[in-house]
């Protein structure tokens, strides 16, 4: 079975670009790298989508280690990518920086073109010009859109964008097939399902959830509380990219009937997710009994561009790895409250 089940911990030492790095993920991807012995390279345009000042201590923590390079540039310029890229020499490139959150980009639109689309033209530009044994990009599960059969499947079609966010995702999918059959580039793209953990971003709702309960807050519950998600805890996901690097895609190799391997080209899109969603009402629950004190609850409709569930189909990330994300969410939000409380509350 082609590239099935690598061990957790990546077998050399490689040159790893990663984009993002002062980002939520891409910080946890890197940190987890260093700590296996890996030299990294990160880029971040430290762009004020939210508060700075906790890109900046996510980048202070990766310096710490003398493997850790940080480069502070915006993706839409392409010299100085191509400058970074030509010194690091990269083995890796993990994409991971974007212009996040499916409401914002109701508001400021053109951020997600600049960032997702011309960004991850100059990133895939540098990707063909130093051919790394694998390119592995960030996708969400937001490209699922419209579509009501679940669980979601690599293999499903995605043709029904909602919002401009999971437009321009899908667009930079596919904009990785094009670069990975031209130029015979190993690329994973991978999709994530409403990750959650420390040092997530304040846009997120756990974050809110948590700020709002100390606070005596209200807090604002979307879709009357009915929604689900496959939660995923950011340890399980930052497992899941390690493991997956040693599994670049080979053309014509397929490992399983559902492998959503292109049929022309060294190309897959993997879900990183447990499978198992979870209401946000519980989730509500969860928080509430983690900070030991009532959660006063505003319920309200629907917003535009949420979708009622997410559910992830697992099986292909768990034939390539041998890993599932299995975090409890229970477990996983008092992680976050600690961090939370250890950070915040002073």
């Amino acid at each position: 079975m082609p590239n099935a089940m690598p061990s957790s911990e990546t077998r050399r030492q490689r040159r790893c670009l990663i984009t993002g790095t002062a980002g939520f993920i891409g910080f946890h991807v890197a940190r987890r790298l260093l700590a296996n012995g890996h030299l990294i390279d990160g880029i971040d345009g430290m762009t004020p989508y939210y508060d700075v000042k906790l890109k900046h201590q996510r980048h202070a923590i990766l310096a710490r280690s003398n493997a850790f390079r940080a480069h502070e540039v915006m993706l839409e310029d392409s010299e100085a990518i191509d400058r970074i890229a030509g010194e690091a020499k990269p083995d890796v490139i993990i994409h991971l920086a974007a212009q996040a959150g499916v409401r914002y980009s109701l508001e400021q639109p053109r951020a997600y073109v600049d960032a997702n689309l011309v960004g991850t033209f100059n990133v895939m530009e540098i990707a063909r010009r130093y051919a790394p044994d694998h390119f592995l990009l960030a996708s969400t599960s937001s490209v699922y859109g419209a579509n009501t059969s679940m669980p979601f499947r690599e293999i499903d079609r995605t043709d029904h964008p909602i919002t401009l966010y999971a437009a321009t995702k899908k667009a930079t999918e596919d904009m990785a097939h094009s670069y990975a059959h031209l130029w015979q580039i190993p690329t994973t793209a991978f999709r994530f399902f409403t990750v959650y953990g420390p040092w997530g971003r304040p846009d997120m709702a756990l974050f809110k959830f948590v700020k709002a309960g100390l606070a005596g807050e209200p807090l604002d519950v979307y879709g009357h509380g009915e929604m689900r998600r496959d939660f995923t805890y950011i340890d399980d996901l930052v497992e899941a990219i390690v493991r997956l690097i040693d599994c670049a895609p080979v053309a014509g190799q397929p490992i399983a009937e559902f492998d959503s391997l292109s049929p022309a080209a060294p190309y897959r899109v993997v879900n990183i997710a447990g499978g198992q969603p979870v209401g946000l009402m519980p989730f509500i629950d969860a928080i509430e009994a983690s900070l030991d004190r009532p959660l006063l609850r505003n319920m309200l409709p629907m917003q535009k561009g949420d979708v009622q569930a997410t559910f992830a189909a697992p099986d292909l990330l768990e034939r390539l790895t041998g890993y599932l994300p299995a975090t409890p969410v229970a477990t996983g939000i008092e992680r976050f409250v600690e961090w939370y409380l250890a950070t915040y509350a002073k």
